[in-house]
């Protein structure tokens, strides 16, 4: 028997995740009590339990709020940031769809729409995702081999960007570190903000990366980059490790600075410090949808990564008011869009 429930032994959780192939680090426990401490963030455990209550599949949501007060349900998303996880058998798929049912019947009215944003190849379980109401939509990623030498990595980025990388290493007027510092949280956040602003996508309250590293970082589960020409930090980043992945979460580049390419410097950085430590895959975050212009994939197609398309199912609670709620967004942002090429990931 089936059992739906919104709470989880930690060990249990943690276990059930790490053992599944499609388990991410969205998934886990400790990306959970990230959430749960940001400001704007209230993240939701769903899980499918059998009779020994041990978890069968998983939904953790997050709802994310621009606006409060009159307009919170306007500006409110349940997003799955690591999509749905559930063991790879018949009992796993049925446990799944009863967990769907059953979230698509108790969230009605609390957020406008629930987005799953799919990590990972999950075409096995597009049909029981779409019999409960949730549209797919193709949306494109780059994923980058590094599970080989940085030589070899090196070698599979097109041949402008690998010129300015050797550029850049034998100038070496591009500083890269990594931040190991909490202190340090003010001046990496400014660089972001900054980045967010000209492209007038609000960024997520500082809470979330405190939160972020008081949590991750003492377990290797998170690293803050940062990178300076001379006294001036012109470009950073966060990136997310979990299991041999590297997933690239939030990030941004001044532009003042863009004749250095601190942005690729950067990026150089990340993929050759995964490469010597252990690990197979560097994900990109997400590069938008093909039929769309995006700025930000032609800066992530540079670096050589296969383009998969793992796309997204979005489940929409109340249709008239999203309809509306998409309209004010896009005037919002209307004018940032061709900005939107600086910012290292989706959000």
């Amino acid at each position: 028997m089936v059992e739906i429930v919104n709470s989880l032994n930690i060990g249990a959780w943690r276990d059930f995740v790490a053992q599944q192939p499609e388990g991410n680090i969205f998934h886990t426990p400790e990306m959970f009590q990230v959430f749960a401490r940001a400001k704007g963030y209230q993240p939701e455990l769903w899980a499918a339990v059998d009779s020994n209550g041990l978890p069968l599949a998983l939904l953790p949501t997050t709802t994310v709020t621009l606006v409060g007060g009159p307009f919170r349900l306007l500006t409110s998303r349940a997003l799955a940031y690591g999509s749905i996880v559930c063991q790879r058998s018949p009992e796993g798929a049925s446990a799944l769809a009863a967990l769907l049912a059953e979230y698509r019947q108790r969230a009605k009215g609390k957020v406008l729409f629930t987005e799953l944003r799919n990590l990972s190849d999950l075409s096995h379980l597009q049909q029981p995702i779409q019999d409960c109401g949730y549209t797919y939509e193709d949306h494109v990623n780059y994923l980058i081999d590094i599970g080989c030498q940085p030589e070899q990595v090196l070698a599979n980025i097109g041949a402008r960007t690998r010129k300015h990388i050797r550029h850049g290493l034998n100038k070496g007027s591009v500083v890269v570190e990594q931040m190991n510092e909490r202190a340090k949280l003010t001046t990496w956040y400014e660089v972001v903000a900054k980045t967010y602003r000209m492209a007038r996508v609000p960024l997520a309250d500082r809470s979330l990366f405190e939160a972020a590293y008081d949590v991750l970082h003492p377990k290797g589960m998170i690293q803050f980059w940062l990178a300076r020409v001379g006294e001036d930090y012109v470009a950073a980043s966060a990136e997310l490790l979990y299991k041999d992945l590297i997933y690239g979460w939030y990030g941004g580049v001044d532009r003042d600075y863009a004749h250095e390419q601190p942005g690729i410097m950067l990026m150089w950085h990340i993929l050759s410090w995964g490469a010597e430590n252990g690990f197979r895959t560097y994900d990109f975050g997400g590069a938008g949808r093909l039929t769309e212009q995006y700025g930000v994939r032609d800066f992530k197609a540079k670096f050589g990564g296969a383009l998969v398309c793992y796309g997204r199912n979005t489940l929409i609670h109340s249709p008239r008011l999203f309809k509306l709620s998409k309209l004010g967004y896009q005037i919002m942002t209307r004018r940032g869009h061709s900005e939107k090429r600086i910012i290292k990931s989706e959000q």
